[in-house]
């Protein structure tokens, strides 16, 4: 699967995996370490439109600065003081 968008290309890799009898999945090592997931790295997991989607978490001390130059002009609207 290859998608393009305006600024980011995402080159996706779709792997079959088996669920355990305890419900568990084992995250294939081709997308673990294209999304630079470690053992005992924290993800969330949640539902979206029909599919399960994991969301690698980061440590706040990686986050910093991630957001550098991003434009923080809000347009007020007139009934703000």
């Amino acid at each position: 699967m290859y998608r393009n968008t305006t600024s980011l290309s995402i080159v996706g890799v779709m792997t079959e995996v088996t669920v355990s009898p305890k419900f568990q999945i084992v995250i294939p090592k081709e997308i673990r370490e294209s999304m630079g997931i470690v053992s005992g790295q924290k993800v969330q997991i949640m539902s979206y439109q029909g599919r399960i989607e994991v969301i690698p978490l980061k440590p706040m001390k990686e986050m910093k600065g991630f957001l550098k130059g991003i434009d923080t002009i809000v347009a007020k609207e007139e009934d703000w003081i």
